[in-house]
Protein backbone atom coordinates (compact mmCIF):
# COMPACT_ATOMS: atom_id res chain seq x y z
CA UNK A 1 0.00 0.00 0.00
CA UNK A 2 1.02 4.06 -0.75
CA UNK A 3 -0.71 7.08 -0.89
CA UNK A 4 -0.90 9.27 -3.64
CA UNK A 5 0.63 11.75 -2.55
CA UNK A 6 3.83 9.33 -1.95
CA UNK A 7 3.82 7.95 -5.18
CA UNK A 8 3.39 11.19 -7.14
CA UNK A 9 6.62 12.11 -5.37
CA UNK A 10 8.24 9.08 -5.97
CA UNK A 11 7.71 9.11 -9.48
CA UNK A 12 8.33 12.87 -9.89
CA UNK A 13 11.98 11.62 -9.65
CA UNK A 14 11.80 9.59 -13.00
CA UNK A 15 9.86 11.27 -15.73
CA UNK A 16 6.32 10.29 -14.41
CA UNK A 17 4.39 14.30 -13.45
CA UNK A 18 0.54 14.38 -12.29
CA UNK A 19 -1.70 15.67 -14.89
CA UNK A 20 -4.89 15.90 -13.30
CA UNK A 21 -6.13 14.91 -9.54
CA UNK A 22 -9.76 15.20 -8.63
CA UNK A 23 -9.30 12.65 -5.14
CA UNK A 24 -7.29 14.04 -1.67
CA UNK A 25 -3.32 12.92 -2.30
CA UNK A 26 -3.53 11.02 0.80
CA UNK A 27 -6.13 8.68 -1.11
CA UNK A 28 -4.50 4.83 -0.67
CA UNK A 29 -3.82 2.91 -3.67
CA UNK A 30 -3.26 -1.54 -2.96
CA UNK A 31 -3.45 -2.74 -6.41
CA UNK A 32 -2.19 -2.55 -10.01
CA UNK A 33 -3.63 -3.39 -13.09
CA UNK A 34 -3.30 -3.72 -16.99
CA UNK A 35 -5.23 -4.44 -19.54
CA UNK A 36 -5.37 -8.21 -20.37
CA UNK A 37 -7.01 -8.82 -23.94
CA UNK A 38 -10.16 -6.94 -24.35
CA UNK A 39 -11.27 -6.73 -20.27
CA UNK A 40 -9.49 -4.56 -17.97
CA UNK A 41 -8.83 -6.17 -14.33
CA UNK A 42 -10.00 -4.32 -11.80
CA UNK A 43 -7.02 -2.30 -10.18
CA UNK A 44 -6.60 1.20 -8.14
CA UNK A 45 -3.41 1.97 -10.07
CA UNK A 46 -4.21 0.92 -14.32
CA UNK A 47 -1.22 1.05 -16.62
CA UNK A 48 -2.58 2.23 -19.91
CA UNK A 49 0.17 0.00 -21.78
CA UNK A 50 -0.75 -0.39 -25.19
CA UNK A 51 -3.26 2.67 -25.37
CA UNK A 52 -3.07 4.63 -28.19
CA UNK A 53 -4.62 7.58 -26.75
CA UNK A 54 -4.90 9.01 -23.67
CA UNK A 55 -8.79 8.99 -23.89
CA UNK A 56 -8.93 5.12 -24.94
CA UNK A 57 -6.37 5.07 -21.73
CA UNK A 58 -8.94 6.80 -19.72
CA UNK A 59 -12.11 4.28 -20.97
CA UNK A 60 -9.59 1.49 -19.84
CA UNK A 61 -9.34 2.14 -16.38
CA UNK A 62 -12.49 3.73 -15.64
CA UNK A 63 -13.91 -0.32 -16.55
CA UNK A 64 -10.59 -1.20 -14.45
CA UNK A 65 -12.70 1.03 -11.65
CA UNK A 66 -8.91 2.58 -11.05
CA UNK A 67 -8.06 5.60 -8.71
CA UNK A 68 -4.94 6.50 -10.88
CA UNK A 69 -4.13 5.87 -14.29
CA UNK A 70 -0.36 6.24 -15.70
CA UNK A 71 -0.42 7.17 -19.51
CA UNK A 72 1.67 8.50 -22.30
CA UNK A 73 0.35 12.62 -22.86
CA UNK A 74 1.86 13.59 -25.45
CA UNK A 75 -0.19 11.90 -28.82
CA UNK A 76 -3.21 14.50 -27.87
CA UNK A 77 -4.01 17.53 -26.39
CA UNK A 78 -5.94 16.34 -22.77
CA UNK A 79 -8.64 17.80 -20.89
CA UNK A 80 -10.01 15.97 -17.42
CA UNK A 81 -12.89 16.89 -15.44
CA UNK A 82 -14.76 14.82 -12.36
CA UNK A 83 -16.77 12.80 -15.02
CA UNK A 84 -14.04 10.93 -16.41
CA UNK A 85 -14.49 8.24 -13.88
CA UNK A 86 -10.95 8.27 -13.03
CA UNK A 87 -9.30 10.24 -9.69
CA UNK A 88 -5.50 10.93 -11.34
CA UNK A 89 -4.08 11.17 -13.87
CA UNK A 90 -0.49 10.88 -14.37
CA UNK A 91 1.72 11.32 -17.84
CA UNK A 92 5.06 8.89 -18.77
CA UNK A 93 7.87 10.68 -20.07
CA UNK A 94 8.44 8.52 -23.37
CA UNK A 95 11.89 8.35 -22.32
CA UNK A 96 11.04 5.64 -19.66
CA UNK A 97 9.90 2.16 -20.49
CA UNK A 98 6.68 0.39 -19.58
CA UNK A 99 9.24 -2.06 -18.45
CA UNK A 100 10.78 0.33 -15.81
CA UNK A 101 7.14 1.85 -15.11
CA UNK A 102 6.07 -1.60 -13.84
CA UNK A 103 8.64 -2.45 -11.85
CA UNK A 104 8.45 1.20 -9.61
CA UNK A 105 4.86 1.08 -9.73
CA UNK A 106 4.73 -3.21 -8.77
CA UNK A 107 7.30 -2.52 -5.69
CA UNK A 108 6.25 0.69 -4.39
CA UNK A 109 2.55 -0.69 -4.43
CA UNK A 110 2.45 -4.25 -3.79
CA UNK A 111 5.56 -4.02 -1.69
CA UNK A 112 5.05 -0.92 0.41
CA UNK A 113 5.59 -2.91 3.84
CA UNK A 114 9.44 -3.67 2.33
CA UNK A 115 11.91 -1.11 2.08
CA UNK A 116 14.50 -1.30 -0.84
CA UNK A 117 17.17 -1.44 1.86
CA UNK A 118 15.17 -4.88 3.04
CA UNK A 119 14.51 -6.30 -0.08
CA UNK A 120 17.01 -5.20 -2.49
CA UNK A 121 20.37 -6.92 -1.58
CA UNK A 122 18.90 -10.09 -1.15
CA UNK A 123 17.40 -10.51 -4.54
CA UNK A 124 20.28 -8.62 -6.41
CA UNK A 125 22.75 -11.41 -5.17
CA UNK A 126 20.01 -13.87 -6.39
CA UNK A 127 20.23 -12.22 -9.72
CA UNK A 128 23.75 -12.02 -9.59
CA UNK A 129 23.38 -16.08 -8.72
CA UNK A 130 21.32 -16.79 -12.18
CA UNK A 131 23.44 -14.07 -14.44
CA UNK A 132 26.63 -15.96 -13.84
CA UNK A 133 24.67 -19.55 -13.63
CA UNK A 134 24.21 -18.65 -17.83
CA UNK A 135 27.27 -17.15 -18.55
CA UNK A 136 28.76 -20.11 -16.92
CA UNK A 137 31.59 -17.82 -15.01
CA UNK A 138 31.84 -15.05 -12.14
CA UNK A 139 29.84 -11.94 -11.88
CA UNK A 140 29.90 -8.65 -9.85
CA UNK A 141 27.34 -6.20 -10.03
CA UNK A 142 28.54 -2.28 -9.44
CA UNK A 143 27.15 1.39 -8.98
CA UNK A 144 27.50 4.32 -11.14
CA UNK A 145 30.73 4.85 -8.56
CA UNK A 146 32.12 0.93 -8.94
CA UNK A 147 31.07 0.34 -5.52
CA UNK A 148 30.62 -3.65 -5.01
CA UNK A 149 26.58 -4.04 -4.77
CA UNK A 150 26.31 -8.24 -4.86
CA UNK A 151 28.38 -10.97 -6.60
CA UNK A 152 27.49 -14.39 -7.06
CA UNK A 153 28.25 -17.33 -5.10
CA UNK A 154 30.30 -19.09 -8.12
CA UNK A 155 33.44 -17.45 -7.07
CA UNK A 156 36.24 -20.12 -6.13
CA UNK A 157 38.64 -19.45 -8.71
CA UNK A 158 38.22 -15.61 -9.66
CA UNK A 159 41.76 -13.82 -10.10
CA UNK A 160 43.64 -11.61 -7.31
CA UNK A 161 41.92 -8.16 -8.36
CA UNK A 162 38.26 -9.64 -7.91
CA UNK A 163 38.89 -11.16 -4.66
CA UNK A 164 40.08 -7.28 -3.74
CA UNK A 165 37.38 -5.64 -5.36
CA UNK A 166 35.01 -7.93 -3.11
CA UNK A 167 36.77 -7.64 -0.39
CA UNK A 168 37.39 -4.04 0.00
CA UNK A 169 33.77 -3.48 -1.36
CA UNK A 170 34.92 -1.17 -4.76
CA UNK A 171 37.08 -1.22 -6.97
CA UNK A 172 40.56 -0.34 -6.09
CA UNK A 173 41.97 2.73 -7.60
CA UNK A 174 44.80 0.91 -9.51
CA UNK A 175 42.16 -1.31 -11.27
CA UNK A 176 40.04 2.03 -11.82
CA UNK A 177 43.16 3.68 -13.55
CA UNK A 178 43.71 0.74 -15.74
CA UNK A 179 39.86 0.24 -16.61
CA UNK A 180 39.92 4.25 -17.13
CA UNK A 181 43.19 3.60 -19.62
CA UNK A 182 41.68 1.00 -21.54
CA UNK A 183 38.60 2.93 -22.25
CA UNK A 184 35.83 0.73 -20.67
CA UNK A 185 34.47 3.72 -18.86
CA UNK A 186 33.86 5.37 -21.84
CA UNK A 187 32.16 2.57 -23.48
CA UNK A 188 30.29 2.15 -20.53
CA UNK A 189 29.10 5.76 -21.12
CA UNK A 190 27.69 5.10 -24.28
CA UNK A 191 26.82 1.31 -25.77
CA UNK A 192 24.68 -1.15 -23.99
CA UNK A 193 26.55 -4.08 -25.83
CA UNK A 194 29.02 -5.77 -23.67
CA UNK A 195 32.53 -5.14 -23.83
CA UNK A 196 35.49 -7.43 -23.53
CA UNK A 197 38.66 -6.10 -21.34
CA UNK A 198 42.17 -8.02 -22.01
CA UNK A 199 43.63 -9.46 -18.98
CA UNK A 200 46.58 -7.50 -17.20
CA UNK A 201 49.05 -9.48 -15.39
CA UNK A 202 50.63 -6.70 -13.38
CA UNK A 203 47.20 -5.77 -12.08
CA UNK A 204 45.65 -9.12 -10.99
CA UNK A 205 43.46 -9.49 -14.20
CA UNK A 206 42.96 -12.54 -15.88
CA UNK A 207 40.05 -10.72 -18.50
CA UNK A 208 36.80 -9.32 -17.72
CA UNK A 209 33.25 -8.75 -19.69
CA UNK A 210 31.36 -5.56 -18.87
CA UNK A 211 27.84 -4.42 -19.59
CA UNK A 212 26.43 -1.10 -18.94
CA UNK A 213 23.23 -1.10 -16.10
CA UNK A 214 21.31 1.91 -17.47
CA UNK A 215 17.54 3.61 -16.87
CA UNK A 216 16.74 5.15 -20.52
CA UNK A 217 20.15 7.15 -20.89
CA UNK A 218 21.09 6.99 -16.78
CA UNK A 219 24.00 4.88 -16.44
CA UNK A 220 22.81 2.83 -13.15
CA UNK A 221 25.97 0.71 -12.75
CA UNK A 222 27.64 -2.22 -14.44
CA UNK A 223 27.77 -6.35 -14.58
CA UNK A 224 31.14 -7.65 -14.78
CA UNK A 225 32.37 -11.12 -15.43
CA UNK A 226 35.34 -12.32 -14.82
CA UNK A 227 36.89 -14.60 -17.82
CA UNK A 228 40.01 -14.75 -19.77
CA UNK A 229 38.38 -14.41 -23.11
CA UNK A 230 35.34 -13.03 -24.76
CA UNK A 231 32.04 -14.64 -24.46
CA UNK A 232 30.39 -16.53 -27.03
CA UNK A 233 27.18 -14.89 -28.75
CA UNK A 234 24.92 -17.12 -26.88
CA UNK A 235 26.40 -15.90 -23.61
CA UNK A 236 27.06 -12.29 -24.71
CA UNK A 237 23.18 -12.12 -25.69
CA UNK A 238 22.58 -13.74 -21.84
CA UNK A 239 24.95 -11.33 -20.33
CA UNK A 240 23.10 -8.25 -22.22
CA UNK A 241 19.44 -9.85 -21.23
CA UNK A 242 20.85 -9.88 -17.22
CA UNK A 243 21.76 -6.69 -17.38
CA UNK A 244 18.58 -5.86 -18.45
CA UNK A 245 17.16 -7.44 -15.64
CA UNK A 246 19.21 -6.10 -13.19
CA UNK A 247 18.53 -2.36 -14.29
CA UNK A 248 14.86 -3.08 -13.81
CA UNK A 249 15.69 -4.55 -10.09
CA UNK A 250 17.94 -0.92 -9.28
CA UNK A 251 15.17 0.90 -10.67
CA UNK A 252 12.44 -0.60 -8.20
CA UNK A 253 15.33 -0.51 -5.54
CA UNK A 254 16.42 3.52 -6.04
CA UNK A 255 12.34 4.27 -6.03
CA UNK A 256 11.51 2.05 -2.99
CA UNK A 257 14.96 3.79 -0.88
CA UNK A 258 13.79 7.09 -2.34
CA UNK A 259 10.58 6.57 -0.80
CA UNK A 260 12.27 5.04 2.33
CA UNK A 261 14.25 8.33 3.11
CA UNK A 262 11.02 10.84 2.40
CA UNK A 263 9.60 9.25 5.32
CA UNK A 264 12.63 9.16 7.61
CA UNK A 265 13.67 12.70 6.69
CA UNK A 266 10.30 13.80 7.38
CA UNK A 267 10.38 12.18 10.79
CA UNK A 268 13.34 13.29 11.76
CA UNK A 269 12.55 17.19 10.40
CA UNK A 270 9.59 17.18 12.90
CA UNK A 271 11.37 15.91 15.34
CA UNK A 272 14.05 18.61 16.03
CA UNK A 273 11.55 21.11 15.02
CA UNK A 274 9.64 19.96 18.45
CA UNK A 275 6.18 19.59 16.27
CA UNK A 276 5.48 15.91 16.48
CA UNK A 277 4.48 13.56 19.72
CA UNK A 278 8.40 13.21 20.22
CA UNK A 279 8.02 9.48 21.63
CA UNK A 280 5.69 8.23 18.89
CA UNK A 281 8.41 9.76 16.14
CA UNK A 282 10.99 7.85 18.15
CA UNK A 283 9.41 4.18 18.05
CA UNK A 284 8.47 5.03 14.09
CA UNK A 285 12.43 5.71 13.58
CA UNK A 286 13.53 3.15 15.92
CA UNK A 287 15.57 5.25 18.31
CA UNK A 288 15.58 4.87 22.08
CA UNK A 289 13.90 7.67 24.33
CA UNK A 290 17.06 9.29 25.59
CA UNK A 291 20.97 8.76 25.03
CA UNK A 292 20.66 10.36 21.82
CA UNK A 293 23.30 12.94 19.99
CA UNK A 294 22.16 15.16 17.44
CA UNK A 295 24.86 15.04 14.16
CA UNK A 296 25.25 18.52 11.80
CA UNK A 297 27.26 17.74 8.91
CA UNK A 298 28.18 19.54 5.84
CA UNK A 299 30.11 18.35 2.61
CA UNK A 300 31.85 19.94 -0.12
CA UNK A 301 34.66 19.15 -2.75
CA UNK A 302 36.36 22.42 -2.94
CA UNK A 303 33.78 24.95 -3.70
CA UNK A 304 31.47 22.67 -4.69
CA UNK A 305 28.53 21.69 -2.16
CA UNK A 306 25.39 20.20 -3.92
CA UNK A 307 26.83 17.21 -5.57
CA UNK A 308 28.43 16.34 -2.27
CA UNK A 309 26.03 16.90 0.22
CA UNK A 310 23.67 14.54 -2.00
CA UNK A 311 26.02 11.92 -1.87
CA UNK A 312 26.96 12.13 1.20
CA UNK A 313 22.87 11.98 2.48
CA UNK A 314 23.01 8.74 0.28
CA UNK A 315 26.00 7.21 2.02
CA UNK A 316 24.37 8.28 5.29
CA UNK A 317 20.90 6.42 4.28
CA UNK A 318 22.29 3.81 2.59
CA UNK A 319 21.34 -0.02 3.55
CA UNK A 320 18.99 -2.10 6.08
CA UNK A 321 16.96 0.66 8.42
CA UNK A 322 17.60 -1.49 11.48
CA UNK A 323 21.50 -1.82 10.49
CA UNK A 324 22.15 1.80 10.52
CA UNK A 325 22.12 3.04 14.26
CA UNK A 326 21.44 6.87 12.90
CA UNK A 327 18.56 8.42 11.23
CA UNK A 328 19.06 11.59 9.00
CA UNK A 329 17.47 14.14 7.50
CA UNK A 330 18.45 16.73 4.77
CA UNK A 331 17.36 20.06 5.43
CA UNK A 332 18.99 23.44 3.42
CA UNK A 333 23.08 22.57 2.85
CA UNK A 334 22.95 20.58 6.09
CA UNK A 335 22.96 16.63 7.05
CA UNK A 336 21.21 16.10 10.36
CA UNK A 337 21.85 12.60 12.31
CA UNK A 338 19.96 11.81 15.11
CA UNK A 339 21.94 9.32 16.89
CA UNK A 340 22.14 6.87 19.76
CA UNK A 341 24.90 7.57 22.06
CA UNK A 342 25.86 8.99 25.45
CA UNK A 343 29.72 9.73 24.27
CA UNK A 344 30.64 12.17 22.18
CA UNK A 345 33.58 9.30 20.94
CA UNK A 346 30.41 7.34 19.25
CA UNK A 347 29.57 10.44 17.08
CA UNK A 348 33.05 10.85 15.95
CA UNK A 349 33.43 7.72 14.64
CA UNK A 350 30.03 8.06 12.67
CA UNK A 351 31.16 10.57 11.13
CA UNK A 352 34.77 9.07 10.62
CA UNK A 353 32.71 5.92 8.86
CA UNK A 354 31.24 8.28 6.94
CA UNK A 355 34.08 10.07 5.42
CA UNK A 356 35.58 6.72 4.39
CA UNK A 357 32.72 5.93 2.71
CA UNK A 358 33.09 8.91 0.32
CA UNK A 359 35.02 9.36 -2.61
CA UNK A 360 38.36 10.72 -2.40
CA UNK A 361 38.34 14.83 -2.06
CA UNK A 362 35.02 15.19 -0.31
CA UNK A 363 35.24 16.99 2.77
CA UNK A 364 33.27 16.80 5.58
CA UNK A 365 33.01 19.68 8.30
CA UNK A 366 30.79 18.12 11.47
CA UNK A 367 29.39 19.72 14.84
CA UNK A 368 27.44 16.96 17.80
CA UNK A 369 25.41 18.15 20.57
CA UNK A 370 25.66 17.07 24.66
CA UNK A 371 23.72 14.45 24.99
CA UNK A 372 19.51 14.61 24.95
CA UNK A 373 16.23 12.94 25.35
CA UNK A 374 14.05 12.98 22.44
CA UNK A 375 12.19 15.71 23.86
CA UNK A 376 15.17 17.74 24.04
CA UNK A 377 16.19 17.44 20.18
CA UNK A 378 15.32 20.43 19.00
CA UNK A 379 17.85 22.11 21.55
CA UNK A 380 19.64 19.68 20.51
CA UNK A 381 19.44 20.87 16.92
CA UNK A 382 20.88 24.31 17.72
CA UNK A 383 24.07 22.80 19.84
CA UNK A 384 24.97 20.69 16.83
CA UNK A 385 24.55 23.38 14.73
CA UNK A 386 27.12 25.56 16.84
CA UNK A 387 29.57 23.39 17.24
CA UNK A 388 29.35 22.69 13.11
CA UNK A 389 29.84 26.51 13.08
CA UNK A 390 32.96 26.08 15.59
CA UNK A 391 34.60 23.62 13.37
CA UNK A 392 34.30 25.71 10.00
CA UNK A 393 36.96 27.66 12.43
CA UNK A 394 39.10 24.19 12.42
CA UNK A 395 38.56 22.56 9.74
CA UNK A 396 41.07 18.89 9.79
CA UNK A 397 40.78 18.48 12.99
CA UNK A 398 38.15 16.41 15.20
CA UNK A 399 34.11 16.78 15.08
CA UNK A 400 33.72 19.24 18.19
CA UNK A 401 31.01 18.14 20.69
CA UNK A 402 28.95 20.66 22.92
CA UNK A 403 29.41 19.35 26.15
CA UNK A 404 33.14 18.95 25.68
CA UNK A 405 33.52 22.63 24.28
CA UNK A 406 32.37 25.02 26.98
CA UNK A 407 35.88 27.12 26.22
CA UNK A 408 35.50 27.39 22.55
Amino acid sequence: MITLDRLVNVLGGYGVRLGWSSVPRSTELRSVAIREGERAVAGDVFLAIGAATPSEAMRWAKSAHAILVLTRGDAEPMTFDEGAGVGAVMLVDDRLSWSEVAAIIYGLVLEGRETAAGRGPTDLFALADSVADTVGSPVVIHDALLRVLAYSRLQQHVDPAQVETILGRQTPDRLHALFHARGVFTHLANSDEPSFVEGDAESGVTGRMVVAVRSGRELMGSVWVACSEPLEDSRRAALAEGAQTVALHLLRSQASADLERQVESELVIRLLEGSVDSATAASKLGLPQSGLRVIALQASVGAKRDTALLLAFERATAGFGWSRPGRSALAGNTIYTVLPGEQAAVARRWVTGLEAALPEGVALLAGVSGPATVTDLAAARQEADECLALHESSPGSAAPAYDESWDD
